[in-house]
């Protein structure tokens, strides 16, 4: 069953998402289905969507969620943990990962507010599982002046994504600012308000020319 088949047919407790995100689920958490991966959402709110993971990802998936309302605990259950803390702490977000170890999903639903996205993603985007996929959502809140963003502001989600363009190009020019994250990241997508972030290993960097029975091989210059 598709995300939005699963999302369509959910019963359990209330859970809100924008209909565009449901390919991009689809899309990168697809591989994740039926097997024993460990998903982390930040932002339980009514505790819906933890279910809706539970049911996709099947019943040897860990779905953990996190949110800084106490309440939220009562919405754990078999597969479904909750812990109670701030994404703004990197003590408590460090927490997690020596709880459960390496996530092998990440859906940053939290605050939106740019610096709590940005310590998040610095401090859980490394140690996600070497092949895992990190997902920021709601990015609309990038160009919002109260969740610390505006069109072109210093510091915002979405210029930190542009960032991160050149970053997965640093190797070609040593004018670029590294970030750090280009050795483990395999890929960036960017679609209408979600971001997601794919760890993997980088194919050799070879040009290649064949034909005429000749084969060329070159690599890239700096």
């Amino acid at each position: 069953m598709s995300v939005w088949s699963n999302f369509l047919n959910h019963n359990g407790r209330r859970v809100q998402k924008w209909a565009q995100y449901f390919p991009v689920y689809e899309r990168h958490l697809a591989r994740f289905t039926g097997g024993s991966a460990t998903m982390l959402e930040i932002g339980v709110s009514k505790g819906g969507s933890l279910q809706m993971w539970k049911s996709y990802l099947g019943p040897h998936a860990q779905i953990v969620g996190v949110d800084i309302d106490p309440s939220c605990k009562a919405f754990e259950e078999d597969q479904i943990a909750v812990r109670i803390g701030d994404q703004s702490d990197q003590g408590f977000l460090q927490s997690l990962v020596d709880e459960f170890g390496a996530f092998d999903a990440v859906l940053d639903d939290g605050s939106h507010r740019a610096s709590h996205m940005l310590g998040t993603f610095r401090c859980l985007y490394p140690q996600i599982s070497p092949s895992g996929v990190y997902m920021v959502e709601d990015l609309h809140a990038a160009y919002v002046d109260r969740y610390e963003g505006g069109y072109k502001r210093a510091g915002s989600f979405i210029e930190f994504c542009k960032d991160m363009i050149d970053d997965i190009h640093v190797r070609y020019s040593h004018k670029i600012p590294p970030l750090g994250y280009s050795p483990i990241t395999l890929s960036m997508h960017v679609y209408d308000s979600i971001a997601v972030f794919e760890r993997g290993r980088h194919s050799p960097q070879r040009s290649y020319t064949v034909g005429e029975h000749t084969l060329e091989v070159k690599k890239p210059d700096k």
